[in-house]
């Protein structure tokens, strides 16, 4: 099947998951991810992922993340493709995570890659010390293939990339963990928020 290239992909609708929708970055949305940037800047991250600058590049593969029922703004996501391959950075504002928002928006790009586009696999580098991006990619089905090594990090603590991918079959197999029991005093641990937005 032949790929539709990548750069045509904001043409697209809106895409819609469980919680969030997909929508091209407007220049509205600039001063809520350049504020994303810099509390990213304010903790020191390594290898993070920079929303505004991300946005700026000319490819016109980029997203907003919003919430489906609210319209909030909690992050970004790009991606780049070529040959039947793709890859993404995605970034969720530290107030709105630990909500499903990175999981639900990965899943809805997957989808749309996949079965719409036809690209045959995805792959992402994620440092090594980013444990939480490596347990949710973990989760959604992608399998570790290598670790390189990067030095311009060694004095950071950090001194690998792992690189993980799924391919469309494994993808269209992948089913979602069940959600646990909730019993009568249940809290899950999510962003503060959650009590003014009830899509999550």
């Amino acid at each position: 099947m032949m790929t539709q290239p990548v750069g045509q992909f904001t043409g697209a609708p809106g895409l819609t998951g469980q919680k969030v929708r997909l929508r091209p970055v407007t220049p509205a949305d600039r001063r809520t991810l350049t504020g994303f940037d810099r509390e990213a800047a304010s903790r020191n991250a390594i290898g993070g992922y920079q929303h505004w600058a991300a946005h700026r590049s000319g490819d016109n593969l980029q997203f907003a993340i919003e919430t489906r029922y609210s319209r909030l703004l909690v992050g970004s996501i790009k991606a780049d493709g070529g040959l039947g391959r793709f890859s993404y950075g995605i970034g969720i504002g530290s107030s709105y995570r630990r909500c499903g928002y990175a999981a639900d928006a990965i899943t809805v790009l997957l989808t749309h890659m996949f079965q719409d586009r036809g690209y045959r696999k995805c792959e992402v580098g994620i440092y090594g010390g980013n444990l939480a991006s490596l347990s949710l990619h973990g989760v959604l089905g992608f399998r570790e293939e290598r670790r390189i090594r990067d030095t311009e990090l060694h004095r950071g603590g950090i001194k690998y990339l792992v690189m993980m991918a799924i391919t469309a079959p494994e993808f269209a197999a992948y089913r979602p963990p069940p959600e646990p029991q909730r019993g009568r005093h249940w809290r899950t641990r999510r962003g503060r928020h959650w009590f003014n937005d009830k899509s999550a």
